[in-house]
């Protein structure tokens, strides 16, 4: 089957998706598409990081977005290189 048409998507789902999305930086076909694999209990192993791991399901919905952006915004911060350290 190469397309198939679902409705009835909550907003909650739909943000869902979104986020993983977002998060792995895919598009929003292929997210819905792992969270169905995952959902019918099939493993994705096209690749290492293709797959979903499920150690932090816990906090899924959990945070605020406020709590999103603080943490974003913190790990971003790793992202920076200190020169001086690898000189």
């Amino acid at each position: 089957m190469k397309q198939l048409t679902v409705r009835g998507f909550d907003e909650d789902l739909e943000d869902a998706m979104r986020r993983l999305a977002q998060r792995e930086g895919v598009s929003l076909n292929k997210a819905a598409l792992r969270l169905l694999r995952k959902g019918a209990g099939l493993s994705d192993i096209a690749s290492a990081d293709d797959s979903i791991g499920s150690s932090l399901d816990h906090l899924i919905g959990k945070w605020s977005q406020e709590e999103y952006d603080e943490m974003d915004a913190v790990l971003k911060e790793l992202d920076v290189i200190d020169e001086a350290i690898w000189k």
